[in-house]
């Protein structure tokens, strides 16, 4: 049994700050077509746009061709039932369907917007949504009380004829019949045989037993449970949707209900099912207990009582969590490009094998590092896929337009599957992965990572983000007392548990003054008493000399001073690693495209040895993060058109690496556009690099720091680094002005280079 992590909470103020910095809330529109001259303008309205305009008139469906309707979803609430927070109202729903709205876009790249209905009256909320149908492909409904969302979802699909999706109800049956598939394949179970107890009668429990009966449970072996007990025939004041789950049953508690059950399916409250009711249970009983965030049973009071148990729940801390993330996405996707008028039970029950199926496969190695550097293996303990599983997109969207077109409810084939497959890949922003992979790996080796600015409030918030995300365990060197001003204006207790160090532990200042004095001592002609100083008054020093003498993991410094003056610190007390070379590496994603840019802070003007250097440790870096590495020499000549003497490092740099055999692909020089530009390769067809390449070796730091901060500046880009490769210890260094974010992702880097790489070993050597 995985042992159960800690759970740490975030402050209301860290969330309001999250929620209000920069922009306000959590979306923004930006146009997909150019809007900088006055032609541009005419087009996208006045006269341009009246030709879309008269097409739709005389033919609906061009909508789906000439307007953002084919990939719109609306997230619609009215905020009666928010999250676990009851009825607080349309406008308190916004942050949560802000927040569904971004999920759409992060792992599905379907434009959403928000919609929060100012009524509780359900005829009123029918008639509000479907007088704005036209304007979506789809809606999700979310957070509406049942029974409610019953009626509304119902009316909806007669009224409309785009999918309508509660996926309080449905999302979660979906994936709850996948894990459910899985765990009888298991178990060795018959779908038709089995007797499943629901603690539960709400929207959720309601749509899982109609699936689970879809799917071949008998009704009369499915047994609900609501506040008062067993639904049962010819019980009084129970609702028609209540009444289409009363079954012939002489029990009326689940203590009753629960003996001789296969299946418990938790979607109630904390703690209703205890160890003795477990014991109760049919051999090799298998257990959701869903309900958030604390479930009916925990898993480990399962395990005490029944090692033949498979168990999943809703939290992301234990084995197998029945995650609404894994499917509402990727049903859309598959809804919306074939056009769907419904998401009915065919779709819904092909969405449901394909991630059963996608959980039985073999994990690839680019699959395992994007999920953390561990394989998972289909069994007890995964039976559902990880909710960052790269390949969710292209199997689950796949399944569900097939099940469209066979149902008849697709207003476009799909010709080509495969190509289809191929296309959805392309959609998947792999910044969603890269990160998160990471995360995943250092959550399990909880190294410790020095924050040496521990009195900057970025730094700060920082290394309290690494503590409550559970990636390791942070080291502020820092004043106490200022740090407790700093906790408290930013909301936390002066006391909150985080180790602070600094200068006036003597044992500690008289090892690492020994330390620098023994490696400086021939180097700089430094006396003892020098190095005791520099310890004392340098906190990038005394951090370093920390990662150095093994009392920390790794090291994230700088945000408070500039990067070479930082670095120059460093290396007085780290050396490079052996047979490479130090530089800064960039990760850049840019819709859905990730390169590495390298040299962006040391090197000057690299020599031909040097950059070649460069471009073997980021093959290795980029192969680090899952990626196969492409490498192209960036300049102002593609291929010695124009050749000028400042080119020739690049075609120098080149023909070393032919003679170095290196197991990766590489070409140049190239302009940039050539490197990154498909359209470029009939021009160059003899190079394999054209169009491909995901790493870029600049011909200089001034070039490679303008770039990518005009890029930076001027577009989505999202950047995680700059990394510093090549040094002997795992420390990384925040440029100035830093983000708390930018901090955090480069702590996470650090600790990750610490688990990854053998440190101690280099130095051996």
């Amino acid at each position: 049994m995985k042992k159960k992590s800690k759970i740490e909470r975030y402050t209301d103020q860290e969330a309001l700050d999250y929620h209000n910095s920069g922009k306000s809330g959590k979306i923004e529109i930006l146009s997909s077509k150019p809007m900088t001259s006055k032609r541009d303008l005419a087009l996208a309205y006045s006269p341009g746009v009246a030709a879309p305009v008269k097409v739709i008139a005389k033919n609906p469906d061009a909508a789906y061709d000439y307007t953002t309707k084919g990939n719109l979803v609306a997230v619609i609430s009215n905020g009666s039932a928010i999250l676990g927070l009851g009825n607080l109202g349309a406008l308190a729903s916004k942050p949560v369907m802000e927040g569904k709205a971004i999920l759409f876009k992060r792992f599905a790249d379907i434009d959403s917007i928000d919609l929060e209905i100012d009524s509780s009256n359900s005829e009123e909320i029918i008639n509000c949504i479907s007088a704005l149908g036209k304007s979506f492909g789809g809606i999700n409904l979310e957070d509406i009380a049942a029974p409610d969302c019953f009626l509304i979802e119902e009316k909806l699909k007669e009224k409309l004829d785009i999918p309508i999706f509660h996926d309080d109800q449905h999302g979660t049956a979906i994936i709850t019949l996948a894990a459910l598939i899985n765990a009888l394949n298991i178990c060795k179970k018959s779908i038709e045989d089995i007797k499943v107890v629901v603690s539960g009668a709400g929207a959720s429990a309601m749509a899982c037993s109609n699936l689970f009966k879809n799917s071949g449970v008998s009704n009369k072996n499915i047994i609900m449970i609501d506040t008062k007990g067993v639904i049962y025939r010819g019980r009084d004041n129970l609702n028609q949707w209540k009444s289409a789950h009363a079954i012939e049953t002489k029990h009326r508690t689940l203590e009753d209900a629960i003996k001789g059950a296969d299946v418990f399916l938790g979607l109630s409250t904390k703690g209703v099912l205890t160890k003795d009711m477990v014991k109760s249970m049919a051999k090799n009983p298998i257990i959701f207990a869903c309900a958030n965030p604390d479930p009916e049973i925990n898993p480990e009071d399962v395990h005490e009582v029944r090692s033949d148990a498979i168990v999943a729940t809703g939290r992301s801390d234990y084995p197998n969590q029945v995650n609404n993330l894994i499917g509402f996405p990727y049903i859309f996707r598959g809804a919306l490009d074939v056009r769907a008028k419904t998401i009915n039970e065919e779709m819904k029950v092909a969405a449901a094998h394909a991630i059963a199926e996608l959980a039985r496969e073999y994990v690839p190695d680019e699959v395992v590092a994007a999920m953390g550097g561990e394989r998972p293996i289909y069994g007890k303990e995964y039976i559902i896929p990880s909710t960052f599983d790269p390949r969710l997109i292209s199997v689950i969207p796949v399944a569900v337009a097939k099940a469209a077109i066979k149902s008849g409810v697709a207003r476009k084939k799909i010709e080509n599957f495969e190509a289809y497959k191929e296309q959805l890949k392309q959609r998947l922003d792999p910044s969603t992965t890269i990160m998160q992979g990471v995360n995943t790996q250092i959550k399990k080796s909880q190294k410790k990572v020095v924050f040496a600015d521990g009195e900057d409030e970025n730094t700060l918030k920082a290394a309290i983000a690494f503590k409550s995300n559970g990636l390791g365990i942070p080291i502020l060197i820092a004043k106490k007392e200022i740090v407790k001003t700093k906790l408290k204006e930013i909301g936390l207790d002066e006391n909150y548990k985080i180790e602070i160090i600094n200068s006036t532990d003597k044992e500690k200042r008289e090892k690492y003054a020994k330390f620098l004095y023994k490696k400086l001592q021939r180097k700089e002609g430094l006396l003892e008493r020098d190095c005791d100083r520099l310890v004392r008054n340098d906190r990038v020093i005394w951090g370093t000399c920390m990662v150095s003498c093994g009392d920390a993991d790794a090291l994230v410094t700088g945000n408070t001073r500039r990067y070479t003056s930082t670095l120059d610190k460093v290396k007085r007390v780290v050396d490079a690693r052996s047979g490479e070379i130090i530089f800064g590496l960039n990760i850049m994603v840019n819709r859905g495209r990730t390169v590495f840019v390298a040299d962006i802070t040391v090197h000057e003007i690299p020599t031909a040895e040097q950059l070649t250097k460069i471009a073997i440790s980021s093959a290795r870096v980029a192969r680090l993060f899952g990626f196969d590495p492409k490498v192209a020499f960036l300049s102002h000549s593609t291929f010695g058109t124009p050749k000028t003497r400042s080119t020739k490092n690049m075609r120098d740099a080149v023909e070393i690496l032919k003679e170095k055999n290196v197991d990766f692909k590489f070409d140049g020089e190239m302009q940039p556009d050539v490197a990154l530009n498909d359209k470029y390769r009939d021009l160059y067809p003899f190079s394999e690099i054209v169009g491909n390449a995901n790493i870029l070796i600049m011909p200089g730091r001034h070039s490679a720091a303008i770039s990518f901060k005009l890029m930076k500046s001027l577009s989505a880009v999202k950047v995680v680094g700059p990394l510093l490769v090549g040094l002997g210890e795992a420390i990384e260094i925040a440029p100035l002005r830093s983000s708390t974010s930018d901090i955090l992702n480069l702590a996470s880097v650090a600790a990750y280079s610490a688990d990854v790489i053998d440190y101690k070993k280099n130095k051996k050597n």
